[in-house]
């Protein structure tokens, strides 16, 4: 004898409000009803979490922009700055990458100075043999300017380079790692690394393309960028 079996659902609740409904499948004979639960979501549910993550996320990287931003520039100030950062063809990594091809070892630090007429890029890089040498980027070209060796004249470079190997040994972030990441808040004039402070990171400095200037850190192990709040 054919069996009919007839499924009773109740799933308008679930199909409402996201949840599980049960569906009970009943057979022609005197056996029991045999119940199914059935998952169902809610996408619109879910589409409203992620806005509101993403209207979060939106509003903390709003506060840290304006906690990194310097707050005692003038107008002559913002000038000079939009003026580095439109000298600085080159950016801030590759600057570091051009020097470290020309010495090897680990970059230290970038700076965009202003040299008299003209920008330079001042990479710091210290040597495996412990000594630092100085390699002059041209940030138009990329092109090594030219490079010396630092004399310690006060006897302090070994400890220097001892504290910053100590800093940076099982650290994943590079000054180059740390100089791209900065990039995503503006054009990075310099980066430097704070070997000394509580928490050691990499310092960045940021220019807007109005000039506004921001102060930055970069985890040394995540990459993450957070507002240098050390003036605060």
């Amino acid at each position: 004898m054919k069996r009919n079996i007839v499924i009773a659902t109740i799933a308008a609740v679930a199909l409402i409000g996201g949840g599980t409904a049960t569906a009970i499948a009943v057979s022609g004979d005197d056996e029991a009803p045999a119940n199914k639960t059935v998952t169902v979501s809610n996408d619109d549910n879910d589409r409203d979490d992620a806005d509101i993550n993403d209207t979060d996320d939106a509003a903390q990287d709003t506060a840290e922009d304006r906690a990194a931003r310097d707050t005692d520039e003038d107008a002559e100030d913002k000038a000079e700055n939009a003026a580095d950062a439109k000298a600085a063809q080159i950016t801030a990594a590759d600057a570091i990458k051009a020097a470290l091809k020309h010495t090897a070892g680990t970059a230290v630090s970038a700076d965009l100075d202003d040299e008299g007429t003209a920008h330079v890029w001042e990479v710091d890089v210290l040597t495996g043999g412990g000594s630092w040498d100085s390699i002059q980027i041209d940030p138009a070209t990329g092109k090594v300017l030219g490079s010396h060796t630092e004399q310690d004249d006060d006897g302090d470079d070994a400890a220097e380079a001892a504290q910053i190997r100590a800093a940076l040994k099982g650290s994943s972030v590079t000054a180059a790692e740390a100089a791209e990441a900065a990039a995503a808040k503006g054009t990075v004039t310099s980066v430097d690394l704070d070997e000394d402070g509580p928490q050691q990171a990499w310092e960045a400095d940021t220019t807007a393309a109005d000039g506004t200037g921001s102060d930055w850190r970069v985890n040394l192990d995540s990459g993450k960028v957070t507002a240098d709040r050390s003036d605060d």
